[in-house]
């Protein structure tokens, strides 16, 4: 059995030590980039190696063209997943301290992209590994290598362009994951233009959390979302956020939810503003 949305932290404690099982603690601040690093040497699940946002899961940023965290090539990613000790019979279990947007969706997804489906989002992240006592290490850990092999899956992304056309389309959906206060144009201290994408919908990734950073059982999940995309089929409905990497909170939600795989406008709203004739709404 293979877990491909979310996983339990006793069902991730009941594999401890299996070399057929890669953990990885994705832990990032945006106001902080190495708080992440420091944060893991600290304390972190034993077995677990470190993936920086930054340097492992993110692209080179180019001015005026990407967004904040632009998707990195095939090939670098592939490179970083081998070195993870990642390849087909790997079961991969990531976790933040962010209910899994910062970044263990992130790598749950640049997997699904890359082909490999065995990847899971650990429910209730490092906080909730901590609340039951379970085992924990500080200093730096590393795994054997294997060879990882990419199978891309272009269908899974979605262009600035693609974006142009599917926001005046009653046919799509285009999610902002990002709070209701940023959707609307308020208390942005982010990114250098307010406001959302013309057309999208509100859809904050915290709603997929209970208060304690669980996520919402499939069933509130599923009505949750069949309320926001009001019947379009899945393959219609895109996400963003700020950056490319919140968006895939929604997309896990969905995909645990029981209602396929949503797509990803991994450039997000950074990279929609990077172009001054396309318009933004507040």
């Amino acid at each position: 059995m293979s877990f491909t949305t979310t996983i339990t932290v006793t069902e991730l404690a009941n594999h401890l030590g299996d070399p057929g099982w890669a953990i990885i603690d994705s832990r990032f601040k945006l106001a902080n980039p190495e708080q992440g690093r420091v944060d893991y040497e600290s304390s972190h699940i034993l077995g677990a190696v470190y993936a920086h946002l930054d340097e492992d899961l993110s692209g080179p940023i180019i001015k005026r063209v990407t967004g904040r965290h632009p998707l990195p090539s095939v090939e670098r990613v592939s490179t970083v997943f081998s070195e993870f000790g990642i390849d087909s019979r790997v079961q991969v279990v990531a976790y933040d301290d962010t209910g899994g947007a910062l970044a263990a969706g992130r790598v749950w997804w640049l997997l699904r992209w890359l082909g490999h489906e065995a990847v899971a989002v650990l429910d209730g992240g490092w906080q909730e590994w901590v609340k039951r006592g379970l085992a924990v290490v500080s200093g730096n850990e590393m795994r054997k290598p294997r060879k990882f092999i990419p199978y891309p899956r272009s269908d899974l992304i979605v262009s600035a362009e693609e974006i142009e056309i599917m926001q005046k389309d009653p046919h799509y959906r285009v999610l902002d994951v990002r709070s209701a206060d940023r959707y609307r144009g308020e208390n942005e201290t982010i990114d250098p233009v307010a406001g959302h994408i013309p057309g999208a919908i509100s859809a904050p990734y915290a709603g997929n959390l209970n208060p304690d950073g669980i996520f919402r059982s499939s069933e509130s999940l599923a009505t949750r979302y069949k309320r926001i995309i009001r019947g379009v089929p899945i393959h219609h409905v895109v996400c963003y956020c700020g950056s490319g990497v919140t968006a895939t909170h929604d997309i896990l939600a969905m995909m645990k939810a029981g209602l396929g795989e949503a797509r990803l406008y991994a450039g997000s709203y950074s990279e929609w503003i990077t172009k001054p004739d396309r318009p933004v709404e507040k």
